[in-house]
């Protein structure tokens, strides 16, 4: 099974926020990793990408996160549950919530208009734009604290009031 570090209180009620509702804390644990790998990878090519400005990469990783949208699971989620989790005998990673598949669609609109401002050598915009995703997939990818799952639940909320 993965070691499974401590996680806070704070950390598991944020991995809740994404939508993990359900689950033990200790269930969390388990998931906490596999919930960060895709998060991990999406930074580790957004930031090339980004510094050197690097269209096809970017179209790619829009593709990335708008099939996440559609699909059960987000597409790096596939490579956690069939190599990853079984290498490191950890549980399987369940399909996105609605949480997190907004977050998804957030992050396509993000790259999306970056690749925009790119072609059109609006080089700041890009990077203010493309910067700002890699800051928040970082942040989640580090702490587990989703900004868009906690906007999707405030706009949900006040849906359901």
């Amino acid at each position: 099974m993965i070691n499974s570090k401590e996680l806070s209180i704070k950390r598991i009620t944020w991995i809740r926020e994404q939508g993990y509702l359900g689950y033990t804390d200790q269930q969390i644990r388990e998931l906490a990793f596999g919930n960060r790998f895709a998060y991990r990878l999406c930074v580790a090519f957004l930031t090339p990408a980004l510094i050197f400005a690097n269209v096809p990469l970017l179209i790619f990783m829009n593709v990335v996160a708008f099939s996440s949208i559609l699909l059960p699971n987000h597409p790096f989620d596939y490579i956690y549950n069939y190599l990853i989790r079984r290498w490191m005998n950890g549980p399987e990673l369940p399909p996105r919530s609605p949480q997190l598949k907004f977050a998804c669609m957030m992050a396509s609109l993000v790259i999306a208009s970056t690749i925009y401002f790119i072609v059109e050598g609006m080089m700041t915009a890009a990077y203010l734009m493309g910067g700002q995703l890699i800051v928040i997939a970082s942040i989640v990818s580090l702490f587990d604290l989703c900004f868009p799952s906690k906007i999707y639940n405030f706009i949900a909320g006040k849906i359901n009031q």
